[in-house]
């Protein structure tokens, strides 16, 4: 039987009834400490999955859960969800005595992480031999029952079709098809928190966010986005699928991995009024941080101005335009041409210093 000596005052009982768990750190081990029902339990403050903070989660039950990923541990034992049992944290013997809370540090349970199956987007990125392939994802939300004329649609079909006559494989991708989650700021918790596949595709299978992934990261050449211009910005759903593309940018800040390499992307910009400069100076920026590299000239667009509201006019002149059809032609091969380039030289680097921001790396 371990001795006197093992055992650790981590508090008194009237301090620690004050909160249902908390996260307490004992000589040096970091730990998530729960009261239910008048027992404490003590496991090990670090979850299984990527390392969240078990003591700052919440109690489900007799589970702990993750504040990052909603994993679940007993409280007491350690041990995973039900169906999840083969995964485990270090818990530890805990006692009362004269009023004090004692941890048996030394007696804790061993960790253990059950086998998962790696996610189908880990996958180590490489440029497949075949054709160059360009992915246009349109960001306009038009109700699906009654359709309505797009003109960022209209752009980016004649874009793809350009596309095609080069020689080129095409993927449309309409996000108004796919059924996503927004964001849930799991960057806001924690860097590391932030994980690539995002969180939210590896814990949800009917998340249709993972089509973007897939053509952006593993499967595209060229990449041309299209989007209204919705009071001076983009679409409402191509800031959806910007937010959650952030785990792709984020993969550089904790492990400098660069997932996007010789990868070009343009965009197509349709207004009923102006402010085209600034959509577009988002959409660059934004892209530039994810890795991709732009052809000169790297957008299209269209737009009266403020002064002309009447919309079907607006209709009208761009789908009668041949200047505009022409424009995402030529947008397409330009973009084509320089992937093509680039995925010759192959210059691209998997991996990047970035001057003027501190990395946060950690261990896989």
């Amino acid at each position: 039987m371990a001795g006197d000596e093992n055992w650790v005052d981590i508090g008194s009982t009237e301090e620690l009834s004050g909160l249902p768990l908390r996260r307490i750190k004992a000589v040096n081990h970091e730990l998530a400490i729960s009261l239910k029902d008048g027992q404490f339990g003590a496991v090990s403050n670090t979850c299984n999955h990527v390392g969240g903070p078990l003591g700052e989660g919440r109690l489900d039950g007799e589970y702990i859960v993750c504040p990052w990923h909603n994993w679940k541990f007993h409280r007491c034992s350690g041990v995973g969800e039900p169906g999840f049992e083969q995964d485990r944290v270090p818990a530890y013997t805990v006692k009362v005595k004269n009023g004090r809370v004692l941890v048996n540090l030394a007696a804790g349970s061993k960790r253990a992480k059950s086998q998962h199956a790696p996610h189908p987007l880990s996958r180590k990125v490489e440029h497949a031999a075949g054709p160059l392939r360009v992915a246009g994802i349109a960001t306009t939300a038009m109700d699906a029952a009654n359709p309505r004329f797009s003109g960022s649609d209209h752009l980016l079909d004649h874009a793809l079709k350009a596309a095609r006559e080069l020689g080129a494989e095409t993927r449309m991708i309409k996000l108004n098809d796919l059924n996503f989650r927004a964001c849930e700021g799991y960057y806001s918790k924690a860097a590391r928190a932030c994980t690539w596949p995002c969180s939210i595709t590896q814990m949800d299978a009917t998340d249709e966010m993972d089509q973007v992934y897939e053509a952006l990261v593993h499967w595209a050449d060229a990449v041309i986005v299209s989007s209204p211009i919705r009071w001076g910005a983009a679409s409402s759903l191509y800031f959806k699928m910007a937010e959650r593309l952030n785990c792709v940018q984020n993969a550089v800040t904790i492990r400098n991995q660069v997932l996007i390499r010789n990868k070009v992307a343009g965009f197509i910009i349709v207004g009923g009024q102006d402010n085209i400069q600034a959509v577009a100076g988002q959409m660059l920026g934004f892209f530039a941080e994810l890795g991709f590299i732009f052809p000169q000239f790297p957008y299209i667009a269209h737009s009266r101005g403020w002064s002309h509201e009447d919309m079907e006019r607006n209709v009208e002149i761009v789908r009668a335009s041949r200047e505009l059809a022409e424009g995402a032609a030529m947008l397409t091969k330009r973009c084509l041409d320089l992937a093509g380039h680039l995925i010759t030289r192959d210059q691209a680097p998997a991996s990047i210093e970035r001057g003027g921001r501190k990395a946060h790396a950690i261990q896989a």
